[in-house]
C-alpha cells in the first residue's frame, strides 16, 4: 500500500478523514443495516489453497521422512489453521458492517467514473485476520510446547510483536499517521522480539569471501539485532508500498508465505542438524495459520474486492514474515522471495523521499471507456509493469504482478539450489 495513500488499500479514495458520526450523516447508502458484501470467491481461494499447500504435504508427509512428533505437530497446527479459515470467512461479513458502520470505508479509485467507484467499501479487514491468527497459534501452544520448552520464550515474544504491530496498524487505519512516521511503527512493534531474542549473532561468511575476511563465521553481537529491527521495518513497508490494486496486498502475502512453508519443509528434511530442524519448524508453526487465515481474506478482497485490508493488515502481514524469517533463521533467503517488494521499494526511493515530486496516489490512470488501466510516469512497480507490457485490466494486472511474485520464488529456490555447497 502506498505510503502516500489513505489506509484500505487496493486504492481507497478518501479525500478527508472519515469520522464516525459525519461519515454515518453524509453516507447513508453506507449504513451497516444495508451492507451485503458479495460471498467470498471460494473457487479461486480452494485453487490458491490446493496449489500452495499441495507441495507442502507432499514434502512434509511423503518425500521427506519427517519424525512422527514433528508430522503431528505440523498436522495439529493445520487443523486449527483451517479452522481458523472458516472462522474468518463467517467474522468478515460481520466485522465489515461495524467499521462501516464506524465510518471507515473507502471508494475504489481504479473504477473511478463507473458505478462501482461509488460503491463504499468497509476497510482495515485486517484486524479480523490478525485477531484469528493470534488466537490460533496461542491456542497451538497448548499441543505443542511445555512449561519449560525453550522456545516458548520466543515463541511469546513473535505473538507480541505481531500483535503490537495489529495494534499499531490499525491505529493508523483510524488516525491516519504521516508516512514519515510509519517507518518508527515497526521499530516500536518489534521491541519484544529484539528483547527476548536468544539465539546466535553470527553469520557463516559466504567460502568464496571467507579467505578474505579471515573467519568462516564472523560474530556480529548488537549489530545483528540491528538487521533484524531493519529486516522487520522493511518487510512491513515493503508490502505496504507494493499496493494499489484489489487483491495484490494479501495475493503477494499469500505467495510469499506459501514459499516459506516449501522452504521450511525442503531445510528441516535436507539438514541433519536438530536446531535447525527446531528453528524451521518454529516457522511452520507460526506461518501456516497466517496463510490459511490470509486465503480467506483473499476471497473477499479479490477483484472486484468487497472490502479493503487496510494498514493493519499489511503491517501484520509484513511483521510475521519478518519473525518467521528472523527466528527460523533463513533471513537472506526470506529477502529473496521479496524480490519483487525490494524492486519496488527501489524504484520508489526518488518519490518516497521526495528527490521528485510525489503525488498523493501513486496510481495508474483508470480508463471509464475501455475499462483499462495506463500506466504514469510513478516509480512503482505497478505502473512500470504498464508502462512495459502495455494496458490491461486491474484484475490482469494483478495476475500479473503476482505470477512476477511466484517466478521470483521459484528463482530464490533455483539460486539455494545452484549455490549450495559453494556459496556456504
Amino acid at each position: 500500500m502506498d505510503v502516500r495513500r489513505r489506509p484500505g488499500a487496493a486504492a481507497a479514495d478518501r479525500p478527508t478523514k472519515s469520522r464516525p458520526a459525519a461519515a454515518a450523516a453524509a453516507a447513508p447508502a453506507a449504513a451497516p443495516g444495508d451492507l451485503v458484501l458479495r460471498p467470498p470467491n471460494l473457487r479461486l481461494v480452494l485453487a490458491a489453497m490446493a496449489l500452495f499447500l499441495a507441495p507442502f504435504s507432499y514434502l512434509a508427509f511423503v518425500h521427506y521422512p519427517l519424525a512422527a512428533d514433528l508430522r503431528r505437530s505440523i498436522l495439529i497446527c493445520g487443523a486449527i489453521s483451517l479452522g481458523g479459515f472458516f472462522v474468518v470467512l463467517r467474522l468478515i461479513p460481520v466485522a465489515a458492517r461495524y467499521l462501516l458502520r464506524r465510518g471507515m470505508f473507502g471508494k475504489d479509485i481504479n473504477k473511478k467514473g463507473l458505478p462501482m467507484g461509488e460503491i463504499t467499501v468497509p476497510e482495515s479487514l485486517g484486524i479480523v485476520v490478525g485477531i484469528v491468527y493470534l488466537v490460533i497459534a496461542i491456542l497451538f501452544q497448548h499441543f505443542n510446547f511445555t512449561a519449560d520448552s525453550i522456545w516458548l520464550v520466543e515463541y511469546n515474544a513473535a505473538l507480541a510483536s505481531v500483535c503490537f504491530m495489529i495494534l499499531l496498524g490499525f491505529i493508523d487505519d483510524v488516525l491516519d499517521i504521516p508516512w514519515r512516521v510509519k517507518l518508527l511503527l515497526p521499530t516500536i512493534a518489534a521491541l519484544p522480539l529484539l528483547m527476548a531474542y536468544a539465539g546466535g549473532t553470527s553469520i557463516i561468511i559466504p567460502k568464496p569471501l571467507a579467505s578474505y575476511v579471515g573467519v568462516e563465521v564472523l560474530e556480529l553481537g548488537w549489530m545483528y539485532k540491528l538487521f533484524m529491527l531493519l529486516l522487520a521495518v522493511f518487510c512491513t513497508n515493503s508490502i505496504n508500498i507494493h499496493a494499489g490494486l484489489n487483491g495484490l496486498e494479501v495475493g503477494q502475502t499469500v505467495v510469499i508465505s506459501a514459499a516459506v512453508l516449501i522452504h521450511n519443509v525442503m531445510r528441516i528434511g535436507s539438514s541433519k542438524d536438530l536446531e535447525t530442524q527446531q528453528a524451521h519448524a518454529f516457522s511452520i508453526y507460526l506461518v501456516l495459520p497466517f496463510l490459511t487465515t490470509s486465503l480467506a481474506l483473499l476471497g473477499f478482497n479479490w477483484y472486484p474486492s468487497s472490502v479493503f485490508v487496510g494498514d493493519t493488515y499489511t503491517y501484520f502481514a509484513g511483521m510475521t514474515l519478518a519473525v518467521v524469517g528472523i527466528l527460523g533463521h533463513f533471513s537472506e533467503t526470506l529477502l529473496l522471495f521479496f524480490l519483487p517488494q525490494v524492486l519496488n521499494f527501489l524504484c520508489s526511493v526518488p518519490q518516497l523521499f521526495h528527490f521528485v515530486p510525489c503525488p498523493r496516489h501513486r496510481l495508474p490512470r483508470f480508463d471509464t471507456q475501455t475499462g483499462l488501466l495506463t500506466g504514469t510516469k510513478d516509480g512503482n512497480l505497478v505502473n512500470i509493469f504498464l508502462r512495459l507490457f502495455g494496458k490491461c485490466s486491474e484484475k490482469s494486472l494483478c495476475i500479473r504482478l503476482l505470477i512476477f511474485q511466484a517466478v521470483s520464488c521459484l528463482f530464490c529456490f533455483w539460486l539455494r539450489y545452484m549455490l549450495t555447497g559453494w556459496y556456504k
